[in-house]
């Protein structure tokens, strides 16, 4: 009779096999893919804005493209706890992202935590308001408890791939296609006072859902990055 034990551990172990393998291939395609893909640079912000740190939110369809123009920044994201967020955390870890485990539906308290410590330690924070599983497009406003709590400002960000595949899922994942040009624009910083009550709180959230959406439509002047 085969040992319950001994085969428990054995499913861990092909799951993390499974999820190292996901990952690396993840990280590969992300690579493989912008290396021909031209990213710009927008700031629609407040030009004085302070450089300090701040908790980037973006929808969860447009993940993508941003996970890459913030490689390698030390960005603490937010990321679900469920068995497909596992391997995100993968390609996120690879990719030069801090990863912080938790959701608005699920583990939220142990995702404020992190993400709290995170910035405490000199993070950039960054999450999906309408992750993990949506509604698409709905701001959560965890977000903005975040930003609450760590005194940071709130920056919404968005992508505009010129050419992309979008995925049939819940988010309307986007996927830039080869060669293509993807535009960065960053949305003016608000400011979250730590005496500001829950109420207030889901306002704030609507006012900058609706910058999201209307960033999502800015065309100007952009600045080319490498």
């Amino acid at each position: 009779m085969r040992n319950p034990a001994v085969a428990g551990r054995a499913g861990i172990e092909r799951r993390g096999r499974r999820f190292a393998l996901g990952g690396l291939a993840g990280s590969l395609f992300v690579r493989t893919l912008f290396s021909t893909v031209r990213c710009e640079f927008t700031d629609r912000g407040d030009p004085s804005r302070p450089e300090g740190r701040v908790v980037f939110v973006c929808w969860h369809g447009q993940l993508l493209p941003l996970l890459y123009a913030h490689r390698n920044q030390g960005v603490a994201i937010l990321v679900s706890e469920h068995s497909d967020g596992e391997y995100l955390a993968r390609v996120l870890t690879r990719s030069g992202f801090r990863t912080v485990r938790g959701s608005s539906t699920s583990g939220g308290v142990r995702g404020l935590k992190g993400l709290v410590r995170a910035a405490r330690e000199g993070h950039d924070l960054a999450i999906t308001p309408d992750g993990p599983r949506g509604p698409a497009r709905s701001f959560k406003p965890g977000a903005l408890a975040v930003a609450r709590l760590t005194g940071l400002p709130v920056v919404p960000v968005v992508a505009i791939p010129a050419r992309s595949w979008q995925l049939r899922s819940w988010d309307g994942f986007v996927i830039p296609k080869p060669f293509s040009t993807v535009r960065i624009v960053y949305g003016h910083p608000v400011e979250i006072p730590r005496d500001t009550t829950d109420e207030a709180l889901r306002e704030l959230a609507e006012t900058v859902a609706a910058e999201l959406d209307t960033l999502g439509s800015t065309r100007g002047r952009t600045e080319e990055r490498g």
